[in-house]
């Protein structure tokens, strides 16, 4: 195990074509950070870089003590997980598990004993003679990670691992890979679109957006306290409700409040719009659209005087029905400001 270090690190393409532009980061030893972004932000590129399957333009990467900059990827004592898979078709999943070992010249008794212990951890010993093409998906998934189990490298990295599962056995995997970091403490770094896994998954969250690191936090602090307009419309599930001020005080009146110099938007979550009365900034709507999502409701609402529609979530059923008019108040406390211009939060 070691700790991850990235030093003014850059991503150049040819063509003068930034894909990471100078950021540093620091992985601590056993953490679980996740990288995460829309299509196009890096993070894939980033975690390339880190592997060594990338070249790095300008900045150093050390793992442990080492600055591995010029080191082949099986230098860098790492083990990727892609989304694909890459199992061997034509060996069975013991010999999958077997491969890295036996070219590494690892005796064979324990070579044994690694590939025995990740059957037993990810119960896969079932299957162990069949070849990949018998297995599901998820096995198929979980032979993978053995694979980077029995290298018992310094850290592993995932490349979207879970992106080609249905719904079910996502969510399956997920708790599946955290059990199994947390019983390692290996080092991680996982890449995903998907801000569930990313939620769940991570020990910090780093937001990445057109090459740059956004906000890097716990994934609590980066919801409770976004550090800017981007961070505050990517994460979140219906994503935070941004209003601009002057469009407000031209339709709340007395309701508005003094807001900090500069603020010229401000966001809420859906989840802390209040329908009904009560203290706040109080607005009305027609609603356009309910999504019934099992324990809660979300209800898009047309505001009156105001070009936009905002997202309220409702715990278990809408108390209203489609083209319903419906007062609401945006709690004064539930209220963060941003600037336009800047695109950052301002406290």
């Amino acid at each position: 195990m070691a700790s991850i270090d990235l030093k003014g690190v850059r991503k150049v393409y040819q063509g003068n074509v930034t894909a990471i532009h100078a950021l540093d980061l620091s992985i601590a030893d056993g953490e679980l950070v996740v990288l995460v972004g829309p299509s196009g932000c890096g993070k894939s590129t980033l975690l390339r870089m880190i592997a060594g399957l990338e070249t790095i333009t300008d900045g150093t990467i050390s793992i442990g003590d080492d600055v591995v900059n010029k080191k082949e990827p099986a230098e860098r004592d790492i083990a990727m997980v892609f989304q694909n898979y890459a199992l061997y078709p034509h060996m069975s999943v013991r010999q999958n598990l077997e491969y890295g070992l036996k070219n590494r010249g690892t005796p064979r008794d324990e070579i044994d004993r690694r590939v025995n212990e990740a059957a037993r951890i990810l119960e896969i010993a079932p299957f162990l003679d069949r070849k990949p093409r018998q297995l599901s998906g998820g096995q198929r998934q979980r032979v993978a990670m053995g694979r980077a189990i029995v290298r018992q490298p310094k850290a592993f990295l995932f490349d979207e691992p879970l992106s080609n599962l249905d719904a079910k056995l996502r969510g399956q995997m997920r708790i599946e890979i955290r059990r199994l970091q947390r019983s390692l403490k290996t080092t991680s770094v996982y890449v995903t679109h998907d801000q569930l896994e990313a939620m769940t998954l991570a020990d910090r969250l780093v937001v990445m957006n057109g090459g740059r690191i956004e906000q890097v936090g716990k994934p609590i602090e980066l919801y409770d306290k976004p550090a800017s307009l981007f961070v505050a419309g990517f994460i979140g599930s219906p994503p935070m409700n941004l209003l601009p001020i002057a469009a407000l005080q031209a339709i709340a009146g007395g309701t508005m409040p003094s807001l900090p110099a500069g603020t010229d938007i401000v966001g809420i979550r859906p989840d802390q719009v209040v329908v009904g009365s009560g203290e706040g900034i109080a607005l009305s709507g027609t609603v356009e659209l309910i999504e019934p999502v099992g324990g809660e409701s979300h209800l898009y609402v047309r505001v009156e005087g105001l070009d936009q529609t905002l997202i309220l979530v409702q715990q278990g059923r809408a108390s209203v029905g489609e083209a319903d008019k419906v007062d609401f108040v945006l709690p004064l406390a539930a209220l963060h400001g941003f600037n336009k211009e800047s695109g950052l939060r301002v406290d």
